[in-house]
């Protein structure tokens, strides 16, 4: 179930919030736990039970860590949970990119490929995995107290809102919330405000982005000319955006509604200046998870030599990109922009810095785009084909794409890159960050808000193209 569907958005979300509502205070915690089984347990019956299972295993293990003194016994259990959590991940996500490589191996070396029954990848593992661990690791470090009872530890990790793609929300920042929190009305408004503008982003532009680049990237590739296929990066680069961002902005709102201030996961990103820049604004709790508890504990850039800075960076781009998806081009990708976080360092990020700030701009976002490429191909022949297509010139530059993805085109590109004006700036702030509006300014974002919840679900119940990017992360 995702939350731009017809079922979610006209049966599940209305029930839910009727009935959290209607209950008393000591009640909600369980509504919403039994909500986010249901809404995971419609989209795969079959793993619910190891979900609920190795989370219900997983809280005792870290009790049991923080109930001790023995250091030593903590820095096992610690490491049982560990190995527990992404044990799943890698069994789940990765064994079958694993023995596919090593049949691979194995048939170049004329060896019988290994015997294999494929396992089917359980949606949202690894912001499931991402939770688990912040829990383990914080209780460790003595952030913040474990969890008193176990209801409370299975709401943290499969609440509905952000477990099928985040953001990551770290468990020391909603821990005081989950166990007592305290639901104020412009909360509630704000957040419904955010739903719907997320909503809108997902369905209105997304979606048209996602069918250009579907239909381009899926065609032959032999055939496009470089209009055609810098029309199907263009697309691709803002259908992810826009998708992702979209069910972020939802996830928080939902948040909101419920009492919950979950982090932001996205900042104009395609406004940055370089690539250092852009990932400090795209998936920021991703940054932030891979920074604090890789990034850091390799070292960080408190070490005795550039060289194992650099090292560091590399290491966790590529387990960045291998996060993503088990596949090689998903690995590249981490790599590139590993690459290019090197060259920041070195001397790219100060020229950028010097150029006029359009350019500079400009500059990064096609380097974010031509990374998009390889991440949108998995097969490193397609990859090397659609980059010799985007510079054929000679191929023709002619183009047919509808009336209605210009349209929407138009949307994506002011929306993506108003933020670098003064005024969009100002607007940004105004809604993003305003703690309380104005009696007519919440006239105006709600009647803003049921115009596009009209459409949006007009759009969903119309149209059978719907597809969610991050569902296989």
């Amino acid at each position: 179930m995702v939350f731009s569907s017809t079922f979610f958005l006209l049966y599940f979300l209305p029930v839910f919030l009727l009935i959290y509502h209607l209950v008393g205070r000591s009640w909600k915690n369980w509504v919403i736990l039994a909500a986010s089984i249901f809404f995971y347990s419609w989209g795969a019956p079959k793993f619910i039970f190891v979900i609920i299972a190795s989370t219900i295993i997983d809280f005792f293990i870290v009790r049991k860590m923080h109930e001790s003194n023995d250091e030593k016994k903590r820095r096992q259990l610690l490491a049982l949970s560990l190995i527990l959590n992404l044990g799943l991940l890698l069994y789940f996500k990765y064994a079958n990119f694993f023995v596919e490589n090593v049949n691979t191996l194995l048939s170049s070396l004329g060896i019988s490929p290994m015997r294999w029954l494929e396992v089917a990848l359980p949606i949202g593992i690894s912001f499931y995995t991402f939770q688990t661990l912040t829990y383990a690791v914080d209780v460790y470090r003595k952030v913040h107290a474990p969890l008193k009872k176990v209801s409370d530890y299975l709401l943290y990790i499969m609440s509905f809102p952000q477990m099928i793609a985040g953001p990551i929300v770290r468990f020391s920042a909603v821990a005081d919330e989950i166990e007592s929190r305290t639901e104020r009305v412009e909360d509630k408004l704000l957040g419904a405000y955010r739903f719907a503008i997320g909503l809108a982003k997902k369905v209105i532009i997304a979606n048209a982005m996602g069918e250009q680049a579907d239909y381009i990237f899926s065609s032959d590739l032999n055939d496009i000319n470089a209009g055609i296929a810098w029309v199907g990066i263009l697309a691709y680069t803002f259908q992810i955006y826009f998708d992702f961002s979209g069910y972020s902005d939802m996830a928080i709102g939902l948040g909101k509604i419920m009492g919950f201030h979950f982090p932001e996961n996205f900042n104009s990103p395609y406004i940055s200046r370089s690539i250092t820049e852009f990932w400090r604004r795209w998936h920021i709790t991703l940054g932030g998870f891979m920074r604090d508890y890789l990034y850091i504990p390799l070292g960080g850039n408190k070490v005795s030599t550039k060289g194992k800075l650099y090292r560091n960076l590399i290491i966790v781009f590529l387990l960045s990109g291998l996060w993503h998806g088990a596949s090689w081009n998903f690995i590249l990708w981490g790599a590139y922009h590993g690459t290019f976080l090197i060259l920041d360092r070195l001397f790219l990020a100060r020229f950028m810095e010097r150029l006029w700030q359009p350019i500079s701009i400009l500059l990064t976002f096609l380097f974010v785009m031509f990374g998009w490429v390889i991440f949108r191909l998995e097969s490193l022949q397609e990859i090397g084909l659609y980059f010799s297509k985007l510079f054929d010139f000679r191929s023709g530059w002619y183009c047919r794409p509808t009336v209605d993805f210009k349209f929407v085109l138009y949307f994506a590109i002011f929306f993506s890159f108003i933020g670098a004006t003064r005024m969009g700036a100002q607007l940004t702030a105004w809604f993003f960050e305003s703690k309380q509006h104005r009696f007519s300014s919440h006239l105006f974002l709600t009647a803003m808000s049921v115009g596009l919840l009209i459409v949006s679900v007009a759009i969903v119940t119309a149209s059978d193209f719907n597809p969610f990017i991050y569902f296989r992360f």
